[in-house]
């Protein structure tokens, strides 16, 4: 079995960084601050497409540059104190590891944010490649990011598992026509989760490493 990870909310809780450089962009660009709870749902997505989703208006092409310029700015301020891997997830990637199993990531971050987030945490060293935003024309929950490794590590999909915390990975992950594990500990409800009807729901991180 190969393990598909989603990022934010799944390998690492990253609400709070988020929510803070969101709400701190919003505010630089005198734009109406969305809630916790919005930004939240929304983190499943790339803020290519939340930010409108949240700001609800239609930008011109250099105003909407600069927001996303200037959360990105925010985030890699708020980072060090805010980001952070969840309790037991470190032990799980070194099960797995051991087992020799594959394990990459799919997640709406840049790539080179996502290296720089994964280097933080000193987790990067487990994955064999991972996928950011900008290597894709189609964002979650198109499996265009699946299909990349797929072809890439020559990979069957059937022998792979999407594992993420947002109904994004879910449709994603089933798209891909892999199969799909839901985490209740990130920006999604089980409930929410559930009406995907995801293989695996995982409450638990540990319980990762059981995933066969």
């Amino acid at each position: 079995m190969h393990y598909i990870f989603d990022f934010d909310g799944t390998l690492a809780d990253s609400e709070n960084c988020s929510i803070l450089a969101t709400q701190a962009a919003f505010r630089a660009c005198h734009l109406p601050v969305p809630t916790d709870a919005e930004i939240a749902h929304y983190m499943g997505i790339p803020i290519e497409r939340s930010f409108k989703e949240m700001a609800n208006r239609d930008f011109t092409e250099q105003a909407f540059d600069e927001l996303l310029t200037t959360f990105r700015s925010y985030y890699q301020q708020f980072e060090p104190d805010t980001l952070q891997l969840f309790p037991d997830m470190m032990e799980v990637l070194q099960t797995l590891q051991q087992r020799g199993a594959k394990c990459f990531v799919v997640s709406s971050k840049k790539t080179d944010v996502l290296k720089r987030n994964l280097t933080a945490l000193q987790i990067d060293g487990f994955f064999q490649d991972c996928i950011g935003s900008d290597q894709v024309k189609h964002y979650k929950p198109h499996p265009e990011g699946i299909f990349l490794l797929l072809e890439r590590f020559r990979l069957q999909a059937a022998d792979c598992v999407m594992i993420g915390d947002a109904t994004f990975d879910m449709q994603m992950g089933k798209a891909a026509n892999c199969r799909t594990c839901a985490v209740t500990w990130g920006s999604h409800t089980k409930e929410l989760l559930e009406a995907e009807e995801p293989d695996i729901v995982v409450e638990q991180v540990l319980a990762l490493s059981q995933i066969s």
